[in-house]
């Protein structure tokens, strides 16, 4: 409980986590591009919300920021939400980066002993767990899928992610994957 409100499995994730060991795969015109990363997750207490006097949800709000690990330099830079609705037990996670492009993620959580696992996914054209992005980015980088799965083990959060993109007239998976481990309870 944090201010009278009961965060689920939410509460694991609450903190700022540290990783030095991503792996970007990117599109380039002419096949893909790799960079090592090192990224830092916010996590913090967003509280509980209450849709239509029938849906209960609690939230936390997070920033990620993304550094190139041979230069320093921020490449990916994204705020959202991870919410979580305790009747059904479903998870969603919505994002926002800062390249005309939003995601509202669903699915569901899994209990593998004492790690936690968040698995969401969201389609483009989907009414319910969709993407929406900008005209420049559907005609030039079209995000037609986004799929991210994160485990969470006491201090250690490992994520994946997978967004499906139509680009450069090829269909690409561009990848992202790191290990983080929380330097600071909030």
């Amino acid at each position: 409980m944090i201010d009278g409100v009961d965060y689920g499995p939410l509460h694991q994730l609450i903190g700022t986590w540290w990783g030095d060991r991503g792996l970007d795969v990117a599109p380039e015109p002419d096949g893909e591009d790799k960079h090592a990363y090192y990224d830092q997750i916010v996590f913090t207490p967003a509280g509980a919300a209450e849709n239509a006097e029938e849906q209960n949800l609690v939230c936390v709000k997070y920033h990620q920021v993304v550094r190139k690990r041979n230069k320093g330099t921020i490449f990916h830079d994204q705020i959202g939400h991870w919410m979580y609705e305790p009747g059904s037990g479903m998870i969603m996670h919505s994002l926002t980066i800062p390249r005309a492009v939003c995601v509202l993620a669903g699915g569901e959580l899994q209990q593998a002993g004492e790690e936690t696992i968040f698995d969401v996914t969201a389609t483009q054209g989907s009414e319910t767990f969709g993407v929406v992005q900008s005209p420049f980015m559907l005609e030039k980088a079209k995000t037609t899928a986004f799929k991210m799965t994160m485990k969470v083990s006491g201090d250690e959060l490992v994520y994946e992610e997978i967004t499906s993109l139509d680009i450069y007239g090829r269909q690409f998976e561009h990848t992202d994957g790191a290990t983080l481990h929380r330097i600071v309870y909030d």
